[in-house]
């Protein structure tokens, strides 16, 4: 493994002749996702992945609030059925192609067929009313449909076309040049781009394996490498380099089943016997103490959460409360009929022990170990937790065996995918722990129905402080993302808390870098 890190490292430096040198090229590990290429909006990209490829209408600004990126102008109809957006007039594709009304059109509507990670089920229409205009009419009110907009990167009409994804030929900040998928990408600045364009003529981000970030940073070969928590926490210096350390929104959460066993009408498993009482649920949730854990999963490297996103998202709830209580969790089962009458450390109740499995994400180590942190945590209350590693293809189907989620946007999206009744065994991933409480279903109803942004926030917020007192997901922590930088390459805040995206995110603003004098 790490031979084959080390040879990408020395044809990267063939290619530069000397990154640190030139000042004008630069090399960079930026976690897996960097590299592993399909970078089609049409098809998911940028829902769960950041995309310096493409634009968008709107963009997460400062503090995550939505800002107008080609959109130079909105109107919303009162009834919240029809939004209508100017485009900018110098926007282009990477070939100069220009971009206009008819590319967002085609873009959204191959987007809403390909059904991927971009909702648009609301979506009823999208026409271009001329050149620069284009008006998209919904089937109903849905609040955050303009975030969606944020997620769906425009491509072209005239170019798109089988494999777009791994050659794509967007307005963004840059375009690739060459490319080995799932080892390195070459870029280059995309010289018909509209916004700040990047000093640096060429940018070689490689794939790094975990193990061998350090020795790679080590080399002198690159300028910026994503790196695993347990290294950042050991604080061990890197000649020439710097270490830089971003907290992100994204919640580490496990969803708890509120149903007992069963079968779904797909046949499909659904519901846990145990996490179904909400006594265990509970006593989770105050007993266990996320600082500790963050200190256990994450070697210190994240903080504490309560809630989806952790507090810093606008239209989440900030809510926290003293955990670690764990005399009044062990309350909470035994007046629940949960004691251990055998002597064996496990609960029992009317013949069924406090015992459960949960799955954390083979390839994401973060979320493995949380889960394996918390079963630890659960011994003294006499729960027993199994933790068991599994590829995410199987750990996600979790209606009945929980899983560790990684929950957070800058949209409420993730609310309703995963809290709303109408979600329950809706797809692969649609409300895991199959929560159902009439009361929040209508607060979201009002929510999407909402006519203003403070209206809406109001709304979502009441909704998650209601079902959290349900425990359907255990939130856990946001974890921190960790970087080594080379000394010299100036790196601009976001002017907002980023998603934690497995180290990708970091290269959200990558245009922006320079080199200080």
């Amino acid at each position: 493994m790490k031979k084959t890190v080390f040879a990408a490292l020395s044809l990267a430096m063939a290619l530069l002749c000397g990154t640190a040198l030139a000042k004008d090229e630069i090399v960079v590990s930026g976690g897996d996702n960097a590299v592993a290429g399909k970078f089609d909006p049409v098809r998911g990209y940028g829902v769960w992945a950041v995309d310096i490829f493409h634009c968008h209408l709107l963009k997460a600004g400062r503090d995550n609030l939505l800002e107008k990126d080609l959109a130079t102008d909105e109107k919303v109809s009162e009834d919240g059925l029809k939004y209508t957006y100017e485009i900018r007039e110098d926007a282009k594709f990477a070939d100069g192609h220009p971009l206009t009304a008819e590319d967002v059109v085609f873009t959204f509507e191959s987007t809403k067929a390909a059904a991927s990670a971009a909702d648009l089920s609301m979506m009823e229409s999208v026409r271009a009313l001329d050149g620069r205009t284009v008006e998209f009419t919904l089937s109903r009110p849905w609040s955050f449909f303009p975030y969606i907009l944020s997620y769906v990167g425009i491509v072209p009409k005239h170019a798109y076309k089988e494999g777009y994804g791994d050659m794509p030929l967007g307005p963004g900040a840059w375009r690739i040049v060459d490319f080995q998928i799932g080892q390195q990408m070459i870029l280059e600045p995309n010289p018909h781009y509209y916004g700040k364009k990047s000093p640096f003529k060429r940018v070689t981000i490689l794939k790094v394996d975990d193990d061998a970030t350090l020795a790679a940073a080590k080399s002198g070969q690159l300028d910026f490498v994503f790196i695993p928590a347990e290294f950042a926490a050991t604080k061990q210096e890197v000649p020439g380099m710097k270490l830089l350390t971003l907290d992100t929104f994204t919640s580490l959460a496990i969803n708890l089943p509120v149903i007992p066993e069963g079968v779904s009408s797909g046949d499909e498993k659904v519901g846990n016997n145990v996490t179904c009482d909400p006594a265990i649920r509970r006593a989770l949730n105050v007993g266990i103490s996320r600082q500790l854990l963050v200190d256990q999963a994450l070697s210190g490297m994240g903080k504490p959460s309560f809630t989806i996103g952790g507090g810093w998202l606008p239209w989440a709830s900030k809510r926290t409360f003293e955990d670690g209580r764990l005399e009044e969790a062990k309350k909470i089962l035994e007046d629940a009929g949960w004691v251990d009458s055998d002597g064996d450390g496990i609960r029992e109740k009317d013949g069924l022990k406090a015992e459960f499995t949960i799955k954390g994400r083979s390839n994401d180590m973060p979320r493995y170990n949380v889960v394996v942190a918390v079963a630890e945590s659960a011994k003294a209350l006499g729960i027993h937790i199994i933790p068991q590693s599994a590829p995410w293809v199987e750990a996600r189907h979790a209606r009945a065996t929980p899983t560790c989620w990684a929950f957070g946007y800058p949209s409420p999206s993730d609310f309703y995918l995963y809290y709303h009744s109408s979600q329950i065994n809706k797809g692969a991933v649609g409300n895991p722990p199959s929560y159902s409480n009439p009361e929040v279903d209508a607060l979201i109803d009002r929510a999407l129905r909402a006519t203003s942004q403070e209206e809406s926030d109001r709304l979502w917020q009441q909704a998650e402080e209601l079902a959290d007192a349900d425990v359907p997901f255990l939130y856990v922590a946001c974890p921190q993302d960790n970087y080594l930088v080379r000394d010299g390459l100036t790196i601009p805040p976001l002017g907002r808390v980023k998603s934690r995206n497995q180290g990708g995110a970091g290269l959200e603003n990558l245009n922006e870098w320079s080199w200080s004098e």
